[in-house]
């Protein structure tokens, strides 16, 4: 193994939210911008709660027991839902080229490439897991791990996970406001049900850094590297500080994405790439706004691309699937489709025109 990676290891003492996910978007700037070969993160946070990149933060938590309970919250800058993390929860960044060797192309094959990995790392530790599309990894049909990604200016790719050494189901559905549309797929209609630990399949009290040394193993043995454990250089610092103070301690950030309250319909739909919601207002017969949302896996410059292509265009149907797809490309919303999309509008088209 000629190859080395670097690796960012903290597990003596639980990251604040703003740290963690600060250092994770360092990770794809270092590769992209400062010539780093990839590096990994491997960490546990304090307890709390982290939304995704295009959730709305009052509608995913419950933030007044989040407060009562001392839980932190924050937005991450990946799509997917929302996570309950703490110490016996191990998180993982991974900051890469898209067009690294081994990597397979689009959200998808990077999640089915990384998920390798993970299935790798949990037989070494006596579990047999695998890839449920769209993100997560199961053992017996009960999610372990959830897996997201976005892209840094098309060329590098912020890879994260979380994966359950251990996990508080009754904190998790004491905190979380989980949509109607979810309860109603049978799959989610009990967390304790959906939901296993690393501790729980293995029978015994395996730590984080045991789990931790078993992905390092993984990668090690997957793309044929070495890991340099270091920690981030001088640029680096100054770029995660940048991301702690202007992003990820500004309430700008952290609620960003609200839903809008007045005279918006709402169209919400269950879809194989996550949960879609629209929101949608009408002037006459024309689109006067509309904000796409959920739990997917996109970019914000796709999300605005659809948007804009669809303000203040005709309402009707054949039009709507038209402008969607003057401007679509391939998993530009993973696991949704133009057809999808446009039924999420319409839903929210007919809820508006009922107000």
């Amino acid at each position: 193994m000629n190859t080395h990676w670097r690796l960012f290891k903290n597990l003596e003492t639980p990251l604040s939210t703003a740290q963690g996910l600060a250092v994770d978007d360092t990770l794809p700037c270092s590769v992209g911008q400062h010539h780093s070969p990839p590096i990994l993160h491997l960490y546990t946070f304090v307890p709390s709660a982290i939304v995704g990149k295009y959730q709305d933060m009052d509608a995913a938590l419950r933030l007044d027991r989040c407060r009562a309970r001392g839980i932190e919250y924050n937005r991450r800058s990946t799509g997917g839902g929302t996570v309950i993390m703490g110490p016996e929860i191990m998180s993982l960044g991974l900051g890469i080229n898209v067009d690294y060797p081994g990597l397979k192309k689009g959200v998808g094959g990077v999640f089915e490439s990384l998920s390798i990995v993970l299935i790798k790392a949990m037989a070494a530790l006596g579990i047999e897991a695998n890839f449920q599309p769209k993100n997560d990894l199961e053992v017996n049909g009960k999610k372990i791990a959830g897996l997201s990604a976005a892209a840094e200016a098309n060329s590098t790719l912020l890879f994260h996970t979380s994966l359950l050494v251990d996990f508080d189901v009754a904190l998790m559905t004491d905190i979380m406001n989980t949509p109607v549309v979810k309860f109603q797929d049978k799959g989610y209609n009990c967390f304790s049900q959906r939901m296993t630990t690393v501790r729980h399949e293995t029978g015994r009290d395996v730590s984080v850094a045991e789990t931790v040394d078993a992905i390092q193993g993984a990668f090690e043995e997957e793309f044929q590297v070495a890991f340099k454990e270091e920690r981030p250089d001088a640029w680096e610092r100054k770029t995660i500080q940048n991301f702690i103070d202007q992003r990820y301690t500004k309430e700008e950030w952290i609620f960003s994405h609200k839903h809008p309250r007045t005279r918006m319909g709402v169209g919400q739909l269950k879809t194989r790439g996550g949960l879609l919601e629209i929101y949608l207002s009408l002037s006459g017969a024309s689109i006067e706004s509309i904000l796409i949302t959920g739990d997917f896996f996109s970019t914000s410059a796709d999300i605005h691309k659809i948007e804009n292509a669809l303000k203040w265009t005709s309402a009707r149907g054949e039009r709507i699937e038209e402008n969607i797809t003057s401007v679509w490309h391939d998993d530009m919303i993973y696991g949704i489709d133009v057809s999808t999309l446009t039924q999420a509008v319409l839903l929210a088209k007919e809820n508006q025109v009922r107000l």
